[in-house]
């Protein structure tokens, strides 16, 4: 099995915030890399192409969302 990604992603379980425009929803990060980071959340619909992801310890991101599935989102670092 291949692995599409271009950096290696670390597994954790981290509290996150996913803020846009006003709003926010929580999330989970699953993984992550210095490229990017797999999120759980409760539903991807309402959840904006680019973001600033708050994890609970204290790192701020801004995100491109790469790809969604049912519960989980996959998002680029800019």
């Amino acid at each position: 099995m291949s692995d599409k990604r271009g950096k290696p992603r670390q597994r954790v379980l981290k509290a996150g915030t996913i803020e846009f425009g006003g709003g926010a929803i929580d999330c989970t990060v699953r993984n992550v890399s210095d490229g990017g980071a797999a999120l759980d959340v409760t539903s991807p619909i309402g959840i904006p192409e680019r973001f600033m992801l708050v994890v609970s310890d204290g790192t701020q991101r801004a995100c491109r969302v790469m790809w969604r599935k049912e519960k989980r989102i996959g998002v680029k670092f800019e």
